[in-house]
């Protein structure tokens, strides 16, 4: 089984940094694949020139350091950046992945990474066997936690947004989803034959790592279980539409509607939906999946193919609008499902960063009892 880093990089002064963490791992790729990008358009844009002048500098120091101990190999869409349609992290994760495809085995892996990601020196090598010991894993959604930064404002913002990651994790394994897993492009590693069999990765401008698990879900095993753990940065961005970065932009300016911390009755509606798929689906769609199911396993099967991570996120959306709520009073009514209890008069906006590191921390908890 090789292993082969896939890369994308755009504005990134410390790539050199990541890339040294790759070279150096105890276990190191058989080849890593980087791919310098951003659109053609940022070399005339004087507010993104500078995105493009240090894509070059990243492609001039990558070549001038001369050999080294793995094959690196630079694809190039800076130079000659994306058309205006096609751009973005998610196409450079496409073109990364299907470049590796074309000459990787079928029982290789393709790690996933960021050039602002920590990557312990064990990572690789941790994928690697996690790959070897479960031969039905065809997907790897690794462990991930933020480090905290010198800027509160920042810490809150990433502390928030995470515990609304990590609640919304909690309800889909609580609930038993097939897609009880969370969607980072810097932790994730495929099977090149789950590659294939899936028809590669959909390019996406935003959320490219949550279509991609997703689908991957649909053929075979995601597995959430690794002993080492990545560390993604806390910074805020406007690279893509939606994610950490804009999340953070939108959190430090009190914005948080995008992402809420959905009612814990919300989530048991889900489950009500998987404990009976006939009452949500119109009787045509029901009948369809039932006569192209031979037993009621892969009628199960096919109602979640159906009902599926999109479908549960568009759910809950619409159900919270009808009755919002607080997401003060949300996250009370899930710790409470936990045993855990919110102090009085607790607040997002007023609560100390160790208070909501504390939260974290105990979804956290939860979730490595579960792996």
């Amino acid at each position: 089984m090789n292993l082969y880093a896939a890369l994308p990089i755009m504005n990134e002064p410390d790539a050199q940094k990541t890339i040294g963490q790759i070279l150096s791992q105890t276990q190191p790729p058989t080849a890593l694949y980087i791919c310098v990008n951003q659109p053609e358009s940022y070399k005339t844009d004087p507010e993104k020139r500078h995105i493009f002048e240090q894509n070059q500098k990243t492609i001039n120091d990558i070549c001038r350091d001369g050999a080294r101990p793995v094959s690196t190999i630079v694809i190039d869409k800076s130079t000659v950046g994306w058309d205006s349609k096609n751009y973005g992290v998610g196409m450079a994760r496409k073109v990364l992945m299907d470049t590796i495809n074309e000459t990787a085995n079928k029982n290789d892996v393709i790690i996933s990474l960021d050039a602002d990601t920590e990557y312990p020196p064990e990572y690789f090598e941790s994928v690697k066997q996690t790959f070897q010991k479960q031969k039905n894993t065809i997907a790897l959604s690794n462990p991930y936690y933020h480090k905290l930064t010198n800027n509160e404002q920042e810490n809150r913002a990433i502390l928030r947004y995470e515990i609304y990651m990590r609640c919304y994790l909690q309800n889909l394994i609580r609930i038993g989803s097939p897609y009880a897993f969370t969607a980072l492009g810097s932790a994730m590693a495929v099977r090149v034959d789950a590659y294939r069999k899936m028809g590669g990765m959909v390019p996406k401008k935003s959320g490219e790592d949550f279509y991609f698990l997703q689908q991957l879900s649909k053929i075979g095993h995601v597995e959430t279980k690794n002993s080492v753990t990545v560390y993604p940065a806390t910074r805020l961005s406007d690279r893509v539409f939606f994610g950490t970065g804009p999340a953070l932009i939108k959190g430090v300016e009190g914005d948080w509607n995008s992402y809420p911390i959905y009612s814990s009755k919300l989530w048991d509606g889900v489950a009500k939906i998987y404990q009976n798929f006939e009452n949500y689906f119109s009787p045509e769609d029901y009948q369809k999946l039932k006569t192209n199911s031979k037993t009621e396993a892969q009628l199960q099967k096919f109602c979640h193919e159906k009902f599926d991570a999109l479908r549960i996120l568009q759910y809950l959306k619409s159900e919270h609008g009808k009755n919002p709520q607080s997401d003060e009073i949300g996250l009370a009514e899930n710790l409470e499902i936990f045993n855990k209890k919110l102090p009085q008069n607790f607040s997002f906006e007023t609560s100390t960063i160790e208070k909501l590191d504390e939260i974290r921390k105990f979804f956290v908890s939860l979730q490595s009892l579960c792996r």
